[in-house]
C-alpha cells in the first residue's frame, strides 16, 4: 500500500512523498516490516516514485521505505519558472528526510536521483547512513548531449492514443533504441496521463531540459569525494555509465563499492530486478545492519 505525505520543499514547492506500507492484515502478521532504518528512493529525470514499487516491496522487509516525486515530476508541484537547480533538488530531499524523521537515511538514487543523493550525502553527511548510485556519471556530458535530448523530445509522437502505443513506441520504435526493450516501454507508461486528446507525459519536457541543464555541463567528482558514508556504484553493462568511469567513481569515493548487472541498460531495476535486488541487498546487509 502507498501512503501519500505532502511535504513543503525548497521555496514552498509542494512535494508528494510516498511511504510504502503493508495492507493491515500483513502488518498485523509482521509488525516489524517497515519499521527499520529509513530508506529514501530518488527517481531519475522523467521518473516518478511509482517506478520504485518493485524495489520497495522487498526493501520494506527490513526498512522504512519512502519514495519522492521530485519537483517537476509525478504528483509534486511543477512550478512554471522552477527553480530546477541542483540546490533545489537537494534541499527538497533534505526537507523530506527531516519532515519524516528518516535520518540517518539510506539514499538509493537512479540517474539524476543518484546525483541528488550523492550531493546530499556530500553536503549533509549527518543525515545519510549509506548511498546507492545507480547508473549516473560523474563526468560532464556537455552541450551536445543537451541538444540531442532536445531533438529527441521533438520526435515524441504526442499524444499517444493508448498506453499500448506508449509501450510500443518507447519499447520498440523510439529512434534512440538500439534494440527492443519492453521494460523501457513499461517505464514510460508509468509517467503518462490520459487527457481529452490522448496520453501525454505528466511532466513538462521544457522543465526536464531546464533540470538537466543544471548538471550536464559540469563534472561532479569533487562532491563524490566528499561522500563519507559507504556507497555502492552499480551499473548495467549496457547502460550509460561505462565500466572505467564507474570504477574510477568507486576509487574516488572514500568508502566505495562496485557492482555491475549483465543484460541491463540504464533502467537496471526494470531490466533485471532480481540481479538489482541481489546487488543492493548484499550491500545493505553489510552496511546497514538491522
Amino acid at each position: 500500500m502507498l501512503r501519500r505525505i505532502d511535504v513543503t520543499g525548497s521555496g514552498g514547492v509542494r512535494l508528494a512523498a510516498w511511504e510504502f506500507t503493508d495492507p493491515p492484515e500483513v502488518a498485523e502478521a509482521g509488525p516489524e516490516r517497515g519499521r527499520g532504518p529509513g530508506v529514501l528512493l530518488l527517481h531519475g529525470l522523467m521518473g516518478c516514485a511509482a517506478h520504485w514499487a518493485g524495489t520497495a516491496r522487498w526493501l520494506a522487509a527490513r526498512h522504512r521505505v519512502v519514495a519522492l516525486d521530485q519537483r517537476g515530476h509525478g504528483a509534486s508541484d511543477k512550478p512554471a519558472e522552477g527553480p530546477f537547480t541542483r540546490e533545489a533538488y537537494v534541499a527538497d530531499a533534505v526537507a523530506v528526510i527531516e519532515r519524516l524523521d528518516l535520518a540517518p537515511v539510506t539514499l538509493i538514487g537512479h540517474s539524476m536521483g543518484a546525483l541528488t543523493a550523492w550531493q546530499l550525502a556530500a553536503h549533509h553527511p549527518g543525515l545519510v547512513r549509506a548511498l546507492v548510485i545507480s547508473d549516473m556519471r560523474a563526468s560532464a556530458l556537455g552541450a551536445a548531449s543537451q541538444r540531442e535530448w532536445a531533438d529527441w523530445f521533438a520526435t515524441w509522437p504526442l499524444p499517444f492514443a493508448s498506453l499500448a502505443d506508449v509501450r510500443r513506441w518507447f519499447g520498440e520504435e523510439d529512434p534512440w533504441l538500439e534494440r527492443p526493450s519492453p521494460s523501457r516501454g513499461d517505464f514510460y507508461a508509468e509517467v503518462m496521463a490520459e487527457g481529452a486528446d490522448g496520453w501525454r507525459p505528466v511532466f513538462s519536457r521544457r522543465q526536464m531540459l531546464a533540470a538537466r541543464e543544471t548538471w550536464v555541463h559540469d563534472a561532479h567528482w569533487e562532491e563524490l569525494a566528499l561522500v563519507g558514508c559507504p556507497a555502492l556504484v552499480i551499473r548495467g553493462l549496457d547502460g550509460e555509465l561505462g565500466r572505467a568511469e564507474a570504477q574510477e567513481m568507486v576509487r574516488v569515493l572514500p568508502h566505495g563499492r562496485y557492482a555491475e548487472v549483465p543484460d541491463a541498460g540504464h533502467l537496471i531495476h526494470y531490466d533485471q530486478p532480481g540481479a538489482w535486488r541481489d546487488a543492493v541487498e548484499s550491500f545493505l546487509t553489510t552496511e546497514v545492519p538491522v
